[in-house]
């Protein structure tokens, strides 16, 4: 490329860097091309894209919805009823308690100030905190026994999330773009939907793609509208203007890509352009709940306030889904659920935002045929203590983390139903029968989606590196429909 090429194209990226639709390269404009052919093997060099790739086996599940509950919500007072409790509440613990924070600890047992009740066919006892979930009952497989054993928010969502409690590698959602690609073209692969009263402790880097390339990032939809920024193009851009603008960007994208071949990061730049040209029509679409009926409104509470915020993300999640979306993570605020104090009025509050919303998503994807191949998810990285933390009276009391033992739920894309795994001691502090450790809960994932954690590799400073990184995570049998 010439000095005067240089210049124009830095011309041009500069002038239109604050609008997606005027980086987006224009061969795809006006196109509704469907990438439907695997991506064959590179033999040179390897070959970073979004197209459909094939899973090492045959999969269960295409698509994962993950209802992120930032914070620890507490077991022992939602899925994992402990009669012990109760019966020596305000007595001393008889046993040991690692406290996470010493400075406002007790010994001082808490009970749960909620009945819980069974639910289904399954029996299964939920309290009564969440009530449509216990409608979903027999939909669901509540686990009982997740550990990860680092007690801090930060390092316990890095485990969950990434498969270490280290900072800085790839999320989950990007190792299932980068293993599987996208069933749709016209939409990003990977999306998070962050709450409006703000991100998730650890921010951005809970949908990074960590040193995979920037492709497989997730791609945030905001919680008030525009969901997405920058869809519509400014009117002096629109129709051929526009056109000519982006066929010209074009030109200098693939010139300066071929005097740089193999630089993965240029790639995913262009491809995210591609992208963003696409979804000027696509996203807006498929973000526009006023298409759906008001009896599915009804069903995700966007009849009330309390409801209606979570609901409709939940919503939004599954008509995502029907469009080939491979991955969503749905999150809660920073520390929504971290009932340090005040349990007995912040804990309902809680539970009412989200509970209508995500028995409502269950149900609905059940009905459209959709649930077998969608996995869906909900907890959190942590649960909590079974003593009092903050004891100044019953209305100031909550409880202190604990991820040594602590609950959650998945449902469809080959997980069982109606069933219950695991199990804590008899305080719910610690796991004591079929532990899931978070690399086995991530091993069982990839091979529900056909994929096998040592062929999912990536190259990195000249080691192959892959979601597990050398733990010995192992596919869980007792977690699947059939033990498939």
């Amino acid at each position: 490329m010439n000095v005067i090429q240089q210049i124009a194209r830095r011309r041009f990226l500069q002038r239109g860097a604050l609008n997606l639709s005027a980086l987006a390269t224009a061969w795809l404009i006006g196109q509704d091309k469907v990438q439907s052919e695997p991506t064959k093997p590179d033999l040179e060099r390897a070959a970073f894209n979004l197209r459909p790739k094939p899973p090492h086996r045959e999969p269960r599940a295409r698509a994962m919805i993950s209802m992120f509950m930032q914070g620890g919500p507490s077991q022992m007072d939602l899925l994992d009823p402990k009669p012990e409790l109760n019966r020596l509440d305000g007595q001393k613990f008889p046993g040991n308690i690692k406290y996470d924070n010493a400075a406002q600890a007790s010994s001082k047992v808490l009970g749960s100030p909620w009945k819980f009740s069974r639910h289904g066919e399954s029996g299964i006892d939920i309290s009564e905190l969440l009530p449509h979930l216990g409608g979903i009952a027999d939909d669901i497989l509540l686990v009982r026994s997740m550990h990860t054993g680092v007690n801090n928010h930060g390092q316990s969502i890095h485990a969950l999330n990434t498969g270490r409690s280290q900072r800085g590698r790839p999320s989950l959602g990007s190792w299932m773009t980068y293993g599987l690609g996208s069933e749709t073209s016209e939409l990003p692969a990977y999306v998070a939907m962050t709450d409006p009263n703000g991100l998730p402790v650890e921010g951005v880097l809970n949908w990074s793609n960590g040193w995979l390339p920037s492709l497989y990032q997730g791609t945030v939809i905001r919680p008030r509208e525009p969901r997405i920024l920058n869809l519509e193009p400014p009117s002096h851009l629109l129709g051929e203007t526009q056109n000519n603008y982006l066929n010209f960007v074009d030109r200098l994208n693939r010139s300066h890509l071929k005097e740089h071949p193999g630089e993965s990061e240029l790639e995913a730049r262009i491809a995210n352009y591609e992208l963003a040209a696409r979804m000027q029509s696509a996203a807006q679409e498929a973000l526009d709940i006023k298409q759906e009926t008001m009896a599915t409104h009804r069903l995700y509470g966007l009849d009330k306030p309390e409801t209606q915020e979570f609901g409709t993300r939940c919503l939004i999640a599954r008509r995502l889904v029907e469009r080939g979306v491979r991955f969503i993570q749905l999150f809660t605020k920073n520390q929504y659920w971290d009932h340090h104090g005040s349990i007995r009025t912040a804990l309902p509050k809680s539970c009412m935002k989200v509970d209508q919303g995500a028995a409502a998503l269950v149900t609905d994807l059940k009905q459209r045929g959709l649930l077998d191949s969608t996995v869906v998810h909900w907890g959190g990285e942590m649960g909590r203590l079974p003593v009092i933390q903050n004891d100044a009276g019953n209305a100031k009391v909550g409880r202190d983390h604990n991820t040594y033992g602590f609950s959650m739920w998945l449902a469809g894309g080959g997980f069982r139903a109606g069933q219950i795994h695991g199990a804590t001691d008899e305080f719910g502090h610690h796991a004591i029968k079929d532990i899931v450790h978070h690399y086995d809960y991530h091993a069982t994932l990839l091979h529900l989606f056909g994929l096998d954690p040592d062929r999912l590799v990536f190259r990195r400073a000249g080691r192959e590196q892959n979601l597990l990184d050398g733990q010995s995570g192992q596919v869980i049998p007792g977690l699947l429909r059939n033990n498939i």
